[in-house]
This record gives structure tokens, sequence and C-alpha cells, in this order.
């Protein structure tokens, strides 16, 4: 979700222009705060826990991931701009219901389940820093997201999502004040050690599902279909196919600099905990809030602070994303009216479903279930359920009865088939060492 960008005004044969040199943040917008979003307290502890385990050696998954996180980001957007409809609509106009509500089902599980584990390391990490309830904070946090995500005027709340991807540039500067051994770094991103063994693959499969995961396809590409709505000279391509040329020339700078800054975070996350917990023999990190206080002895205050603020702002970021696609999900499958730029009295239903999945994250802070197991194994959950979604995406944006004269070309559809492939693979590799 971006502002409007910057155009000039409609010709008589209605293109949409970009300017002719359109500054940057004119650009970024859907792809900067999709990515943003994807790291996530879930993905903070994930990206802490491999950096904590296994040191370096699989900082190489974030720089083999990105260009398949473009290709599968810019298909999702292509498909929200060409048809005017988000992921979970196009499946049900084109594939059996039973098909379409197994799949937004599961998305909506894993989405619920997230939003819990988010909750709780936003909490945890409040509670580290100013002492006070952790549950309270939880119940606070959601409170919050829900009364910005449904009262908010939509400009505004995309502006407010914009700054707060700031707060990652916190992971970025504690890389810098720890002692980095820049050459191990380079060898290691460049040079995969790969060991076939339950604890490697089940991490390998934790990052992909966490870079690479559903409910990024869905927010991504409704978040195209709002800019259309909010844009009044924008229309969804297959009725204006001469605005295709800028738009999908923004689509694939925003995407392309969005999954970038996002695995750039990601990996100084694994750097910064490789070098400080993995490097003193701490290998057992299960939250984000415990990768933060294991950091205070060892990287000093300045280190844990930054690490515990960043995990506040960044679920700041990801609670509306993931709340928002469920909603958007359900919303486009059952019929009812979407969309953050209505108005909450013509779209009950969808905002409803916003609070009800916050409030569901919620309530698993307070019940029995094992935080710290919710919030790693929510990213599996995404990297196996990714995978169905994926091939239903790469089949629907790869005919012309979805996708008309835009229809992928070959360049994306291989790399788009090879992210998928490679999803599958991870998940059958945690299986089968499921034993070992």
């Amino acid at each position: 979700m971006s502002d409007p960008i910057d155009t000039a005004a409609p010709n008589p044969d209605g293109f949409v222009k970009l300017p002719e040199r359109p500054k940057l943040l004119q650009v970024l917008g859907p792809g900067l705060i999709t990515g943003a979003s994807d790291d996530d307290p879930s993905g903070i502890a994930t990206y802490s826990q491999a950096g904590a385990q296994f040191g370096f050696g699989l900082s190489w998954v974030l720089l083999f991931s990105w260009p398949l996180m473009c290709a599968i980001q810019e298909i999702s957007a292509r498909i929200g701009r060409v048809t005017g409809r988000g992921i979970a609509g196009n499946l049900k106009k084109h594939y059996p219901s039973p098909v379409v509500y197994a799949i937004v089902f599961l998305v909506v599980v894993a989405n619920v389940i997230n939003l819990g584990a988010d909750l709780g390391a936003m909490g945890a990490a409040l509670k580290l820093l100013i002492g006070g309830s952790q549950l309270f904070y939880v119940a606070a946090f959601g409170l919050l997201t829900v009364l910005l995500e449904v009262f908010s005027r939509y400009a505004s709340y995309v502006s407010i999502l914009k700054w707060l991807t700031l707060s990652l540039f916190a992971y970025v500067g504690v890389a810098f004040v720890v002692n980095m051994p820049w050459a191990t770094v380079a060898r290691s991103l460049f040079i995969p050690q790969i060991t076939f063994t339950a604890a490697y693959m089940t991490v390998v499969v934790a990052i992909l599902g966490t870079t690479i995961s559903p409910y990024l396809f869905f927010w991504q590409a409704e978040e195209e279909v709002e800019e259309v709505k909010e844009r009044a000279d924008a229309k969804p391509l297959e009725r204006a196919p001469e605005q295709a040329g800028p738009e999908f020339r923004r689509i694939r700078i925003d995407t392309y600099v969005g999954m970038a800054f996002s695995n750039a975070v990601a990996l100084f996350i694994v750097l910064t905990t490789a070098a400080t917990l993995h490097a003193h023999g701490v290998t057992d990190i299960q939250t984000s809030s415990q990768a933060a206080e294991a950091l205070r002895p060892i990287a000093g205050p300045f280190a844990f602070a930054v690490f515990a603020i960043g995990i506040i702002g960044t679920g700041l970021l990801a609670l509306p994303v993931l709340a928002g696609s469920s909603a958007y999900a359900l919303g486009e499958t059952f019929g009812w009216h979407v969309g953050l730029a209505r108005k909450p009295s013509r779209a009950k239903a969808f905002y409803s479903t916003i609070a009800i999945a916050t409030l569901a994250g919620v309530l698993l802070n307070y019940s029995p279930i094992d935080p710290i197991k919710a919030l790693f194994w929510s990213a599996v959950i995404n990297g196996v359920v990714a995978v169905p979604v994926m091939v239903l995406m790469m089949h629907l944006s790869s005919h012309r009865a979805a996708m008309g004269d835009f229809k992928l070309g070959r360049g994306l559809k291989i790399v788009g088939w090879l992210s998928t492939a490679v999803m599958a693979a991870a998940a059958v590799g945690l299986f089968a060492t499921w034993e070992q």
C-alpha cells in the first residue's frame, strides 16, 4: 500500500503516467511495506535461532532466497494490478470452491498463530525494557493495532506503516557495534555448507517460510487493488492495457527494493546473533525477546535496547498486515466488501475479521499453548502452506483466461516456478529428515 503516486494529468487516451524521473519514495509502497512486515517478531526469532544455533552457516539462505522472493511477490502484485482482484478473488473465480476454502483456511490459521506469536514477542520485549505485565502489553498492542487499522484514514495509515519500516534499521546498527568477522561472513554467504539433518532442515524451512510467506502474497496483491481504487485515473490493466508499462516498472522497482531491504535486515540479524550468541556458546534461542535479553551481557545494554525496541516496531508493522491479509482472503472468498480505504460501516464483515483475528492472537497468549513453540513453528507452517498457494498462483498467472495479454513472460515464469520448487523441496526435506 502506498500514497498515490504523483502523476501527470491524464491525457486524452487515459494514460496514467509516473513523472519522468519519479522519486524513489513515490515508487515504493506495497512492496516496501510487504518486505518490511516480513521481518516481524516471528521472523526475528527465526533469524536469531539460525544465527545462534548455526553461526554464519545459514546466511547464504538470505542471499539465495532474494530473487525467489522478488519473483513471487512481483507475480502477486501483477495479479492484483491486472485483474483488480486479490489472490483469493482470483482463486475463487478460476478454481473449485473446496480448493479455495482449504487454501484460505490454512492461510488464516497460520496468520492467527503468527499474530499470537508476534503479540507475545512484543509484550515480552516491552517488559524487558520497562517491566510490568507482559499479558497487559499484549492486549494493549492488539487493541492499538485494531483501532489504527479500522479507524485511521487510509492515507494516514499508509504513512504510519511507511515510517515504521525505519525501525528495521535498528538491526543494521546493532551489527556494526559488535565484533564482526567480515571475512568469515563473506565466505559463509557465498559458499554454503549444507548438512542434511533434521535441525538444519527445520531452520532452513523456517527461514524460507518466514521470507516467502502466503500472507505476503495476499497482502501485496490486495494493496495493488487498493491502489487502483484510490487513484481516480487508474484501472485494472485488463481494462486499461495502455497503463501497463509504467505500472509494471513501478511494481518491479517497489518489489525488488522492498525484498532487498527485507532480506538485508534478516541477514544482519543472523550475523549479529552469530557473532555474539553463537560465538559465546548461546545456541538455544527460541524467541526474539530471548535473543534481545541474551545480547545484554555479551554485546552491552545499547545493543540489547535497540534489538528490543526493533521487535516492537516491526511488530506494529506486521500485525496489520497479518490481520489485513486474513480479512482480504476471507472477504474475497465469501463476497464481502473489502478494503482499508472503505469506511467501517461499508465493510463491517471485513473490519470485524481484522478485529477477530487480532483478538484470537491475543487470546493465544492467555492460553496454555506454548508461545515459544508457536513463535518458531508458525514460520514452519507458513513454509509448508506456501507450496500449494504458489502452485495455484503460478498456474493462474500463466494463463490467458486469468491474465489476458499480461500472462507471465518466460523469465518471470521460470524464476517463479523455481521459487515454488525450492519451497516444495525444502518442505519435503524437512519431513524426510524428521526422524533423524
